[in-house]
């Protein structure tokens, strides 16, 4: 489902590498944030929970606006959208640079979370559903998540770099200054959607989100994903945290992380072949499954800079591949009219798990001086998310009189 607009028609690879280019830099910059845990809670003289609490407002920021932003998207296009999420982000990070209090992470943190909500994955893997033919929207929103996963590689070593050279407060000036660099990146993506062919009707905002909320598989699919967002957001913020407690060098965090986004590319570019070999919600339980074992090693194993490294590859082969599985079930469900909102909800979830992760590693860690809850806590929602993504019924609504969104979803629901 193409744009109309009167901008020049791009092909379908150079739109994919457009939007690959916006959220594999907002995405690499929002997962790389937890590097400032540490020089931002010692220059201000406060606890981990503060730091903790903006981002996990960051995080809840992202939910909330997902689908507000995915439904201005698929009712206006994205381009706006992408321009004014991006300034809210350089926003944020301004706030973060001259902030001298809690009260001021917290809403540099809701900036952040707002700038993320209109050029990460979510909100964009609607616009790449809709312009993609059936049988390669599966491939196609793969891609957005491999950019992603290249993002947050790229992103963390270079931050890490920036912190050490120009100093935390520098570094985010060069934030800033990169943030900046997506705005021209919008100007392709502008238009709104097409109108639907003579004679069909488009499936109304009301009609859309009423049958969304009457499917049970779509529940399912949502309470699944919490955990998935619980599990990326305490890694990602905690890890590096976690390694320095363990008598680590400051290097190991970043570089495990750094091994986490190498490993989704191979991971994310699996799972969206996937779909040739196993059901969707099939290759979900295995995700979660896989990572409730892969967290015991946190516990069990020697923690060295070999083992943290390896397990953290592994969970990168689990990482985002979620995304193009779970927002492949939402098409398959309901089609691509409204996708980038409905996955919005469903990301909403995912946010909120990602709130109460990043806070409550904070929290437990204050009051226990330990992580060791935390991993704990992180096994038994995998396996929770594994048995609740198992009975999902992987096929299209059924509707009596077929809208729009059923003509295009129906036929390719990827």
């Amino acid at each position: 489902m193409p744009t109309t607009s009167s901008r020049p028609a791009l092909p379908l690879w150079l739109l994919i590498l457009i939007v690959g280019v916006i959220v594999g830099v907002s995405m690499g910059r929002a997962q790389s944030m937890g590097l400032y845990l540490g020089p931002v809670t010692m220059a201000l003289q406060i606890g981990r929970e503060p730091f903790g609490l903006a981002m996990a407002l960051a995080q809840l920021m992202m939910g909330i606006g997902a689908p507000l932003s995915g439904g201005l998207i698929d009712k206006f296009g994205a381009g706006r959208i992408i321009v004014f999420c991006l300034l809210c982000a350089i926003g944020g990070l301004g706030l973060m640079y001259g902030a001298t209090s809690p009260m001021q992470l917290y809403a540099s943190g809701i900036l952040m979370g707002i700038g993320v909500s209109g050029t990460g994955v979510t909100a964009l893997v609607g616009t790449i559903g809709r312009l993609a033919p059936p049988e390669k929207r599966l491939s196609a929103i793969a891609s957005i998540g491999m950019a992603a996963g290249i993002g947050g590689f790229i992103a963390l070593p270079v931050m890490h770099l920036l912190i050490e050279y120009a100093g935390w407060q520098g570094s985010l000036l060069w934030l800033m200054a990169i943030t900046a660099l997506l705005i021209p990146l919008a100007w392709p993506l502008g238009g709104k959607p097409a109108a639907p062919a003579p004679g069909i009707r488009r499936q109304t905002l009301r009609e859309a989100l009423v049958e969304a909320f009457s499917f049970p598989s779509y529940w399912l699919l949502t309470a699944g994903f919490f955990v998935c967002g619980f599990h990326v957001a305490f890694i990602m913020v905690h890890l590096p945290a976690f390694t320095v407690d363990q008598g680590l060098p400051t290097w190991v965090g970043p570089y495990a992380l750094s091994a986490v986004g190498i490993a989704n590319i191979v991971g994310t570019f699996i799972a969206g072949q996937s779909g040739r070999f196993i059901d969707k919600r099939r290759a979900l339980s295995v995700i979660y499954f896989g990572r409730a074992v892969i967290f015991l090693g946190f516990l069990y194993l020697p923690i060295t800079p070999a083992s943290v490294i390896i397990l953290c590859a592994l969970l990168g082969l689990l990482w985002l591949a979620t995304i193009p599985l779970t927002s492949g079930l939402v098409a398959t469900f309901f089609g691509t009219a409204w996708m980038s909102m409905l996955f919005g909800f469903v990301f909403l979830s995912h946010q909120v798990g990602a709130f109460i992760g990043v806070w409550l590693g904070g929290r437990v860690f204050d009051l226990t001086h330990s992580y060791n809850l935390m991993w704990w806590i992180s096994i038994g929602l995998g396996v929770a998310a594994g048995l609740l993504n198992w009975p999902i019924q992987e096929r299209a609504v059924v509707r009596s009189a077929p809208p729009e969104a059923a003509a295009i979803g129906a036929g390719g629901g990827e």
